[in-house]
């Protein structure tokens, strides 16, 4: 029972946390508004900021949705064609030497500012942790196994399908975790550099206006919007990587 327990009682201990620094500081509302009017400015807004909720999460979602698709594209591509390997990892490393951020405004220049510039941004951002994870869990296979299937005449494909990527979906899933939780600052920083319609551009919108209460509206809806998918998604992998070990660490020790 505490593990459904522990979430309430972790949010209300934010809460109580973050009334006791407004008090703590003596911060005006124009600068730290407490958390009876931002629950105020949600029910108040709670139209406007479900249209532009569904904005961003449909960003995110589709983001998503490619962004793993071209990761595991491009982690097979290199494990099964070793001599583009040697051309692709180098380009995986530099896209990420290039700050992301930083290529925001050259997408929304050649994009537009509806939905596809922050689409993009977001496949940016989660692109090289689910390649990378699902790349280097294939290349970390069992040798027993692989030697296993040598002496029963296994085919490539056979391998590749039942040893390989089963025992790297582990990794896959961390990745894909990982995406989970930074997809949502691809929409967002798409959204403050062009938009007309999401979260982050209620935000701009609020602070411009000095409604810093619907600000912290939206915040708070952008942040238990990305909590919940990620909860969704964190269940979603733990059922398809079903043999993967939940033990503690600490209760290994």
């Amino acid at each position: 029972m505490l593990k459904f327990y522990r979430p309430a009682l972790l949010a209300c201990g934010l809460v109580l946390l973050w009334q006791f620094v407004v008090w703590l500081s003596g911060s005006p509302p124009y600068i730290l508004p407490g958390p009876l009017p931002v629950v105020k400015a949600i029910i108040s807004h709670f139209p406007v900021l479900m249209g532009h909720l569904k904005t961003t999460f449909i960003e995110i979602v589709f983001g998503l949705i490619i962004g793993i698709f071209l990761g595991i594209s491009s982690a097979l591509t290199m494990t099964v064609l070793p001599r583009l390997r040697f051309w692709m990892l180098p380009l995986l490393v530099i896209s990420q030497a290039i700050p992301v951020f930083a290529l925001a405004p050259v997408l929304v220049l050649w994009m537009g500012y509806g939905m596809a510039s922050k689409v993009a941004m977001t496949v940016l951002i989660i692109f090289f942790p689910v390649c990378s994870s699902f790349y280097y869990g294939m290349q970390r296979i069992s040798p027993d196994l692989l030697e296993l299937a040598r002496i029963m005449n296994g085919s490539r494909p056979a391998v590749l399908r039942y040893i390989i990527i089963p025992s790297a979906l582990p990794s896959f899933a961390s990745g894909v975790r990982v995406a989970a939780a930074v997809a949502p600052i691809g929409a967002i920083v798409g959204e403050w550099v062009g938009s007309s319609s999401g979260l982050g551009f209620y935000m701009l919108h609020a602070n411009g206006r000095m409604q810093i209460d619907v600000m912290f509206a939206a915040l708070a809806i952008l942040s238990f919007s990305s909590l919940m998918l990620y909860f969704f998604i964190d269940y979603s992998l733990n059922r398809l990587v079903f043999w993967e070990a939940t033990q503690e660490v600490s209760d290994a020790i």
